[in-house]
């Protein structure tokens, strides 16, 4: 394809129009305009700019870019080839489309520099000298980005498994905090319970949305977090959002909805004060209201409280005519979740049995008895037998050697 073909048909793609609308694909079509216009100083500025875009964005050629950004698109066509749709016309302009990517990615930057050189006053084409080169060649065609889109979906949601969703916008997290499940030691009952609802999730059946409760420092977090590194589990995203957001929920579903992946919308560490009225908000997401929850996804929460509005004394003696409904209200938010799952102090055995397990993990080289032992001092001084006092205790001892 020549460099004007190729410049008239890159104004005219249409299923991708948004790698169209991105900074590189400018560069890229100033170049051929330039070229083609035969105005060799613009040429050579829309050159230099589109290899720095190129080294800005660590990508080695053209070719390695458009791989990434069809790869990732959200244009029609993936979302349809995601959802194993059929539009003819839909598919026919995609094809299109990535044949005329295909050809601009194989580009010889030899070719382009000498034809700048050759729009160029021959006393200034030693300025030239030395111009660097991208890598031409395209590592993408059309039926294995249609394999793509249809093996792990499209956009954001293929590239990223956490996000964070704040004021109305969905945030990737590049390297999440997912413990690997076998780092977890104790409440192996508890993380069960939560991991077969998931992987119910995961095969499209009907699940709970999930509340794990109990005191601070036991692992509720790190077992939701660690889900993400559960084999099996790849088709799962989380989306942590702060009771803040819940006004921003009904979006956030719209969003998420008739996407192939499975969803867990994780709000930490979840408590509502007596006069805070978006409990009322989560209760109506939790029961659905007159737009259903979509099925891929569901509701997970962590708190240090059992009963998820706190009471005050002027609750049961307030001056409302039925004071018992006012408390009903309140307490019946943690009902609306179909699995509760408690986490309470481990018992004096539960907490040296995990003692041992994280020694063991850490390779620490205690005889027994002088870790049991020194377990149990510890534990008078730092109140609280969880896994997190666990590996404080464990930390002082490291610190001492």
């Amino acid at each position: 394809m020549d460099i004007d073909t190729l410049r008239i048909s890159l104004q005219s793609v249409c299923a991708y129009r948004d790698v169209m609308e991105q900074p590189v694909m400018a560069q890229a079509q100033a170049l051929l305009d330039g070229l083609c216009r035969e105005r060799g100083e613009e040429a050579a500025g829309a050159y230099a700019r589109l290899f720095y875009l190129l080294q800005s964005e660590r990508c080695a050629g053209l070719g390695d870019w458009l791989g990434r950004q069809l790869r990732y698109s959200q244009s029609p066509y993936p979302l349809l080839a995601e959802r194993e749709g059929v539009n003819p016309a839909l598919e026919a302009a995609a094809r299109r489309d990535v044949e005329i990517f295909s050809a601009l990615a194989r580009l010889d930057c030899d070719r382009l520099a000498a034809q700048i050189a050759a729009l160029l006053p021959r006393d200034v084409r030693g300025g030239l000298s030395g111009l660097p080169r991208w890598k031409a060649g395209a590592n993408f065609d059309f039926d294995s980005l249609t394999t793509f889109y249809r093996q792990h979906g499209t956009g954001l949601f293929a590239q990223y498994r956490a996000f964070i969703w704040e004021k109305g916008q969905l945030l990737p997290v590049r390297e999440p905090d997912a413990p690997e499940p076998g780092e977890l030691l104790g409440y192996e009952a508890q993380r069960r319970a939560v991991w077969d609802n998931t992987r119910a999730l995961l095969r499209g059946r009907p699940v709970n949305n999930v509340l794990l409760y109990g005191d601070s420092g036991t692992g509720k977090s790190a077992t939701v977090k660690s889900l993400l590194a559960a084999p099996g589990f790849e088709e799962l995203r989380i989306v942590e959002l702060q009771k803040e957001g819940l006004g921003d929920m009904a979006q956030l579903l719209r969003l998420l909805d008739r996407r192939r992946q499975k969803f867990i919308l994780f709000i930490d560490d979840l408590a509502f004060d007596q006069d805070d009225r978006t409990y009322s908000l989560l209760k109506t997401i939790l029961e659905g209201g007159l737009e259903r929850r979509p099925a891929n996804i569901a509701i997970y929460a962590t708190s240090n409280r059992r009963q998820l509005v706190r009471q005050t004394l002027s609750d049961r003696q307030g001056d409302e005519m039925d004071a018992t409904e006012t408390i009903q209200e309140k307490t019946a938010l943690a009902d609306r979740f179909g699995l509760r799952v408690a986490f309470l102090p481990l018992n004096k055995a539960e907490f040296l049995a995990l003692v041992d397990g994280l020694a063991e993990q850490e390779g620490l080289q205690v005889p027994r008895e002088q870790l049991h032992q020194q377990a149990l001092q510890w534990e008078l001084r730092h109140p609280g037998r969880t896994p997190r006092g666990a590996r404080q205790f464990l930390s002082s001892l490291s610190r001492k050697d």
